[in-house]
Formats: C-alpha cells, sequence, structure tokens
C-alpha cells in the first residue's frame, strides 16, 4: 500500500521535534496543545494570506513549522525528521586536534565583551571557556552579506560583536538581531537544516566557533555536567517536589564556585543576583541586627550553618530585598549557583517551601536580637 506525505507535515513535525529536544517537556500532549495553538494563532494573524511559509520564533534561531501553499513542489525533500543528532555520550575521548586562531591582546578583550552574556557559555568553567575563545575567529561582514542561508548545512556557530543582521525565512524577514546576540546553534545541535537566512544589514563584525569545537565543549559539556550532577540535585530536599525534566533544566543552568576557608560568599545589605546550594563544605550564615547599626557592640552573630544539600541566599530572591545576612566558607567549600533569571523561570514552584522557612528565619531572630524587624525591614 503506497501512502503519500501530505506536503508541509515534515516541516511541522520537525518544528515541533526539535523544540521538543530544547525545552524537554514533562507532558508531551499539553506541550503539544500550547505549541500547536501557538502555530494557529500566528497564521491566523497572518494578513498575506494562505501562501506563505507560517513562522515560529524560538531562541537564537527561528524555526520554519509550517508550509500550505500549493507552489511548494517537494518542498519537504529538503529536510528529513529523523536527522542524526550528535550523541554527547560517544566518544568520550577527544580525538580531533584542538582548534587555535591567535588573536591579539585587543581583539580577545573585544571577544571576551561579545561572549559575556551568552547564554551557551555560562556553564563551561574557566578552562573551557578560554578553550572556546582560542577556537573562535573573527569575521567581518559587508552590507547585504549572507552569513548563513536557510537549508544548508551547518557549519559554524556565531555570536555578534556588532552590526545589524535580519532574520530571512522564505524570502520573508521575520526578525533582527540588533548588535547583539548569536545564532546557529540548533543546526549544530541537532544535525537539521539552517533554518533561516542570516543578512548583514551594515558593515559588523562577527566570531565564528566551528562546529567540531562547538560540540566538543558545548554541546559534551552539558551532557557531562548531566551526569555529574544529577544525583546530586535528586537529592536536594528542595528540588524533590520537581519533575525529573525540571530538576534536569536546573542542571542546563547550575555554575559551581570554590571558596576557601573564611572567605566571604554573600554579604548583607547588598542586592541579590543568585542564590546557592552547597555541593560540600560548611557555609556559616552571620548577621549584623540593623536595629542595632549604631551600637559599638553591634557585631555579627552566627544564626545558622549549611552542609551538603542544603542552601542559602533564596531569601532575598524570595522577599526582593538586599542580602539579610552574610555568609562565610568554612574550610574548603564549593557551591553551586543558580541566578535570579533561572531562579525566576525554573523554581517558582518551590517559592511557597521558601517562603514558609521565613517563619522559622524570624524566630531565630527574636531567640538573638529580641525582634524579627531585621528581617522583615
Amino acid at each position: 500500500m503506497s501512502i503519500e506525505i501530505p506536503v508541509g507535515l515534515t516541516e511541522l513535525l520537525q518544528g515541533y521535534t526539535v523544540e521538543v529536544l530544547r525545552q524537554r517537556p514533562s507532558d508531551l500532549v499539553d506541550f503539544a496543545v500550547q505549541y500547536f495553538t501557538r502555530l494557529r494563532d500566528t497564521r491566523s494573524q497572518d494578513v498575506a494570506g494562505a501562501g506563505e511559509k507560517k513562522i515560529v520564533m524560538f531562541d537564537g534561531e527561528p524555526m520554519q513549522t509550517e508550509s500550505n501553499g500549493d507552489d511548494d513542489e517537494d518542498d519537504d525533500s529538503d529536510f528529513e525528521l529523523c536527522a542524526e543528532a550528535f550523541n554527547p555520550d560517544e566518544d568520550d575521548e577527544d580525538t580531533e586536534p584542538r582548534v587555535v586562531h591567535p588573536k591579539t591582546d585587543e581583539q580577545r578583550c573585544r571577544l571576551q565583551e561579545a561572549c559575556r552574556d551568552i547564554l551557551l557559555f555560562k556553564t563551561l568553567d574557566q578552562e573551557q571557556f578560554s578553550q572556546v575563545l582560542d577556537a573562535m575567529f573573527e569575521l567581518l561582514v559587508k552590507p547585504q552579506e549572507h552569513v548563513i542561508d536557510q537549508g544548508d548545512d551547518g557549519d559554524n556557530f556565531y555570536v555578534i560583536e556588532r552590526g545589524v543582521y535580519d532574520i530571512v525565512v522564505s524570502g520573508k524577514c521575520v526578525g533582527q538581531y540588533d548588535n547583539k546576540g548569536s545564532f546557529g546553534e540548533l543546526a549544530l545541535m541537532y544535525n537539521t537544516p539552517r533554518a533561516a537566512t542570516i543578512i548583514a544589514t551594515q558593515e559588523g563584525a562577527l566570531w565564528g566557533l566551528d562546529r567540531a569545537t562547538f560540540r566538543r565543549l558545548i554541546v559534551k559539556n552539558n551532557a557531562k555536567k548531566r551526569r555529574m550532577y544529577e544525583s546530586f540535585i535528586e537529592s536536594v530536599p528542595l528540588l524533590k517536589s520537581l519533575e525529573a525534566t525540571e530538576r534536569m533544566k536546573i542542571v542546563d543552568v547550575l555554575g559551581a564556585k570554590q571558596f576557601s576557608d573564611g572567605e566571604r560568599i554573600i554579604s548583607q545589605g547588598d542586592s541579590a543576583d543568585c542564590f546557592y546550594i552547597v555541593e560540600s563544605g560548611e557555609v556559616k550564615i552571620m548577621m549584623k541586627s540593623k536595629t542595632k547599626a549604631d551600637h559599638a557592640d553591634n557585631t555579627e552573630v552566627e544564626i545558622a550553618r549549611c552542609s551538603r544539600g542544603q542552601y542559602f541566599g533564596e531569601l532575598a530572591l524570595v522577599t526582593n530585598k538586599p542580602r539579610a545576612a552574610s555568609a562565610y566558607a568554612v574550610g574548603s567549600v564549593k557551591c553551586l549557583v543558580i541566578d535570579i533569571q533561572a531562579f525566576e523561570r525554573l523554581l517558582g514552584s518551590c517559592k511557597e517551601i521558601m517562603k514558609r522557612n521565613i517563619a522559622h528565619y524570624e524566630e531565630q531572630l527574636v531567640a538573638l536580637f529580641g525582634s524579627s524587624m531585621d528581617l522583615r525591614d
């Protein structure tokens, strides 16, 4: 029996499949409902009418998701639904030579600044990040130059240093990068064709990272980090209420920091940008009374200690107030760090647990200072 695949089905399912791989939803059915509802709404709002490609924008690259036009002859032949994805668990040993593009001090400074806020680099340790910088090469572009073309195989990942770049899908401009950002990661991560054409609208500068280095350092690093922290994260009481896929998302955004004996980790009164989970060692929480700020004897008092699996620094994020206490390393300490953006996005369901701890903190302050005003002010 011969079965004909409807025109556009391949692209439709490809877009959905890639987004599932990227977001790893816990409920595929609910996610499918949300995904295709958004797609339908996008199509209904398209004033150009039927016959054009419909686009849903995702992080990094726009994804082509559907085609309904009668003039799309054999268009799905350029795509494969089951593209061979890179398996980071295979070939554990680095067999390919490391790529190094020499740079002047001035170039390296510009490159570091361009890469400062690139999310994919946030999880790299210092050595890995240095290898990425070594492997990146500068690319100067002219107006109307095509950096990548839709449908091509992926060769490089790009970070924008300067310039404005149009995102074009099937001849239609669907977005723009303005002097910051990155693109090209999807084709390298999932072995899919380029989902869009990127065109420079003015002279600009990019930094490219080759496919092999991207996979060896970025993709494999995330996979190794997952294996390393998966069991530890499962043991953290605060995170037990999360689904397994939600915990894995937390692993993806974790950073790690080492602290020596007596080193101050956070300072009372500072603004908060992250919170900490103790992986090894012990941390003591110290506090000065704000109601006795003018008293000469207002020294720091130890109010708690945190050991493996316990967390601190969350109070300022929950209450949106400055740090209520300071934290110091007792001996050598290693902490996992989650920044405020990831905290808001991934730990919303844990906030109620954290808020319940406030009552316990208040009891401690009353015992120490005779008042809980220090926590509430």
